[in-house]
């Protein structure tokens, strides 16, 4: 019995790999089609989405199946729970960049002001949002809280980025009052890539959980001694 469900949680563990990979590329997909108003690129994404809702669906039907027929406990429990809420923060992750996408194919714009995707550190926050996926996956894969501890600190960089974007938009848009629209539907996709933090965040406690049974999500981020041994 031992041996059949390890078996099974390496699969597991696969496909988590592979779901991970795939909304990976679907946040880098819808950032950069933001960016560059790449409508072709946003349609991409919008396609894929199918297939992370579907991927989720069958994650969650292979967690079901090994607490039923093999009755995990301890660490296999642990494990297994932890990929499930991790399974499902990636399929939010992948509404997050199909929204983004929508964004982008509404949009009447040609090009975005580049001076004012400067001033809102758009890019800066998208490479943000990326490098903490990437680090998660890297705690996860390496069993390391002091790396998930490290997409705790991040997060804050993208609340700082959003909690300031609102304000930009709101001057953009006096001073260009033609592009109320596009300015509005802007401060939904800075809230947006601030949510997909949040989630990223929630895996990495998903991670600590299963690494050292701690249960961190009734806490709070400015607490500085997150995982505590």
């Amino acid at each position: 019995m031992v041996k059949f469900i390890e078996s099974e949680l390496v699969l597991l563990k696969k496909e988590i790999d592979e779901m991970w990979t795939l909304v990976y590329n679907q946040l880098d997909r819808a950032g950069e089609a933001v960016l560059t108003l790449d409508k072709e690129l946003a349609q991409q994404v919008m396609v894929r989405e199918r297939r992370v809702n579907a991927f989720e669906l069958k994650i969650d039907s292979d967690v079901e199946d090994i607490i039923a027929l093999y009755n995990p406990v301890a660490i296999d429990l642990r494990f297994v729970l932890a990929m499930l809420k991790i399974n499902t923060n990636l399929e939010r992750l992948g509404d997050f960049a199909e929204g983004i996408a929508r964004f982008v194919i509404r949009s009447k714009e040609p090009v975005l002001d580049a001076e004012l995707l400067n001033r809102l550190r758009l890019a800066e926050m998208q490479a943000e949002l990326l490098s903490m996926l990437e680090l998660a996956k890297r705690a996860l894969n390496e069993e390391s809280i002091e790396l998930a501890a490290g997409v705790f600190a991040k997060d804050n960089l993208l609340d700082e980025i959003n909690a300031g974007a609102t304000g930009i938009i709101a001057d953009y848009i006096t001073e260009h009052p033609e592009a109320v629209h596009t300015g509005v539907d802007l401060v939904s996709v800075f809230r947006k890539l601030e949510r997909a933090g949040d989630h990223i965040t929630n895996i990495a406690e998903e991670i600590v959980f299963f690494i050292d049974a701690k249960v961190l999500k009734h806490r709070g981020k400015t607490d500085e001694n997150y995982p505590e041994k």
